[in-house]
């Protein structure tokens, strides 16, 4: 596997991309971190992405603040990171980082893109308004109803002309995101005119798929992990 930091042209200045291949990738996927930015535990995420054949890239979505990672648990440093951010600028970024890994020879149907937390709103968004081969959330709010953690909107406007095949992940026992909201989602899915699919797994909590947490749920994470690459796969991102 080879490693490194790339930077892309953005639309209001330069991106930084984590990236991480295998010798011989045929596919790719975007990885979309939580609110505290581009940290060890998203770059091994990324890692694992690329020992499952993937090339992987992380774009750091708060590239336009400093340092732009902020320590788990540390709330006020990460609302610091949303500073001038929008979702159209969010989209920006994901569509540079997409046009960088058609330089390497991925178009649009070879890619994916899973996104945690705040990045799992950014993978429902982008699965919303762009085409790509498939899109995977793990444990992403604010898009039934706004979050109070997050200056978005609501996406639910958005489902009635979603373009991309997408799967939410969510934990059982989330206290940031109820059943009854994952509830309402899926209720407003069944207007999708795309592939979809709702997973719960039971006595996972929100995050549970960070292994740096205590919120960490093995099992759980373990078969999210494979659910999330399955769905690539089964979309052509393979």
């Amino acid at each position: 596997m080879r490693t490194r930091i790339s930077t892309v042209q953005g639309s209001d200045g330069p991106l930084a991309v984590y990236e991480a291949a295998p010798a011989e990738p045929t596919k790719a996927v975007v990885i979309i971190h939580e609110a505290f930015g581009v940290t060890d535990h998203i770059a091994d995420v990324t890692r694992r992405a690329a020992n499952a054949g993937y090339y992987a890239v992380a774009p750091d979505l708060f590239h336009r603040v400093a340092p732009g990672v902020a320590a788990y648990g540390d709330l006020q440093a990460a609302t610091r990171n949303f500073a001038g951010l929008s979702d159209d600028a969010v989209l920006a970024d994901v569509d540079a980082t997409l046009a960088h890994l058609a330089t390497l020879g991925f178009a649009g149907a070879d890619t994916g893109i899973i996104g945690f937390c705040f990045g799992g709103r950014v993978a429902f968004l982008t699965a919303a308004r762009r085409s790509l081969g498939a899109a995977v959330t793990l444990y992403g709010g604010g898009i039934v109803e706004a979050s109070k953690f997050l200056p978005f909107p609501a996406l639910l406007d958005d489902i009635a002309t979603m373009k991309t095949p997408w799967i939410g992940l969510y934990g059982q026992e989330d206290v940031g995101i109820p059943q009854s909201e994952v509830d309402a989602l899926e209720e407003a899915m069944a207007q999708a005119p795309v592939d979809w699919r709702i997973e719960r797994y039971e006595g996972a909590n929100h995050a549970f798929h960070n292994d740096q947490l205590p919120s960490y749920h093995p099992q759980a994470a373990k078969a999210a992990w494979a659910e999330g690459l399955a769905w690539l796969d089964a979309h052509g991102v393979s």
